[in-house]
């Protein structure tokens, strides 16, 4: 397999560290670096109410592994050390603090859950340890200056929910919207991403809001009430597990309207099986990875390599899972900033580099999607592309490309 590109990075400086073309001058290292080991810490939810997220761990240990045998980087193994937290804040908590106090690890890499992630994001900073591509969209979680240690790894709420917004106004320009949500930050934040997006519009309107705990047994009274609100739209922002169940009922009901899905409840395996790929047909959401079921990637060199790279390193991987094409992409992320890091290993020039990212693409992104970074804006993905299940695959919409989005920091320019 091929390494990856390595882009021009702009210099951005942290705390007035040397250029970054000084890195390989001479060995600085930071915790969990030596000569031949990068230590890298992780909590994924291997138990719990959101297990299918758990595939993205597995990806990264799997990439991981290949670059090991290809030598490393800059002839350092990497090391990850993936621990459960079952989707818990309070498990952690305890997790990271074990990853950073007690195994030294050089910073938390990809970690998921909007609570989970919010609950060491505090800590993490003050410990002025990297908590890097997590992968986490809430608006709350992204903020530079007063969080300089915290970068994600997918599109913005804001980002995501604006084709879906844009595309309600071009084609039901009077819908009358029935919101499911998460009954936290990630529900929250996907709540208020819409409704400033539509806050100038007279129509469409939000008829009705139902929210759902993540210890709850079913959904199907919160359906039956937007239903019942008189709703012909539903914006579904959900977990896997949840989207299935919504998705399920919608079906099962006879109710017809116009679906939308959150990024995270798009996962073929682990969301939309589940509720019947059949119950799934016509569902929309906004999209920013390839879909490797989709014929129209069938012959591009990206998605061969990709499906190698499953079939050697990840074999009891689903193939059909998003979130193995996400864990990939992010792991690349990674292995691209430590390579730049070059002998400047230090926690301090992990972030300087992982704030400087030019125009970096990475073979599973979509066409024109690249990642952009800078000291004041933190979400590397601006872009997203409005997609629709066919009942095999996710399909990019013919009058649709990926465009930038709202990120919630600086105004980021249109990518060509």
């Amino acid at each position: 397999m091929k390494f990856l590109k390595t882009y021009l990075i702009l210099a951005y400086g942290l705390g007035g560290l040397l250029p970054l073309d000084s890195a390989h001058a001479q060995k600085q290292y930071g915790p969990g670096v030596t000569d031949t080991e990068i230590k890298i810490g992780q909590t994924m939810p291997y138990s719990g109410p959101v297990t299918a997220v758990a595939a993205i761990g597995h990806a990264h240990a799997a990439y991981f592994k290949m670059i090991n045998e290809q030598g490393g980087i800059n002839g350092r193994k990497l090391t990850l050390l993936s621990v459960d937290d079952g989707y818990n804040p309070a498990k952690t908590v305890e997790q990271t603090r074990k990853l950073v106090e007690q195994e030294g690890v050089l910073l938390m890499f990809g970690s998921p859950g909007t609570g989970p992630q919010t609950s060491v994001q505090k800590y993490l900073n003050a410990q002025r340890v990297p908590q890097l591509f997590i992968t986490a969209s809430t608006l709350k979680l992204v903020d530079p200056t007063k969080f300089p240690w915290t970068m994600v790894f997918p599109p913005s709420q804001r980002a995501e929910v604006a084709p879906l917004a844009q595309y309600l106004l071009a084609h039901r320009a009077t819908a009358k919207i029935g919101v499911l949500y998460q009954n936290d930050d990630f529900g929250k934040g996907f709540l208020q991403a819409l409704k400033e997006a539509l806050a100038d519009k007279v129509q469409p309107t939000i008829v009705a809001e139902a929210s759902y705990e993540v210890s709850d047994p079913s959904i199907d009274s919160q359906i039956i009430a937007l239903r019942g609100a008189g709703a012909d739209t539903l914006f579904n922002f959900s977990t896997p597990k949840f989207g299935s169940f919504a998705i399920r009922k919608v079906y099962d009901m006879g109710w017809q309207p116009l679906h939308f899905v959150s990024v995270p409840s798009a996962s073929i395996a682990a969301t939309l099986a589940p509720a019947g790929l059949d119950k799934s047909v016509g569902l929309l959401s906004a999209g920013f990875l390839k879909d490797p079921s989709a014929p129209e990637w069938q012959d591009d060199p990206a998605t061969k390599e990709w499906l190698a790279w499953m079939k050697r390193y990840y074999p009891e991987g689903d193939v059909a899972e998003w979130l193995n094409v996400y864990g990939y992409t992010s792991a690349q992320a990674l292995v691209h900033v430590l390579q730049r890091c070059g002998d400047k290993l230090t926690r301090e020039n992990v972030m300087r580099v992982a704030a400087s990212l030019t125009d970096l693409e990475l073979p599973m992104l979509l066409p024109g999607i690249r990642l952009n970074t800078s000291p004041i804006d933190f979400y590397p993905i601006r872009q997203t592309v409005l997609r629709r299940f066919d009942g095999k695959a996710w399909v990019r919409l013919a009058d649709t490309e990926p465009g930038t989005h709202p990120t919630g920091a600086a105004p980021a320019q249109r990518m060509r």
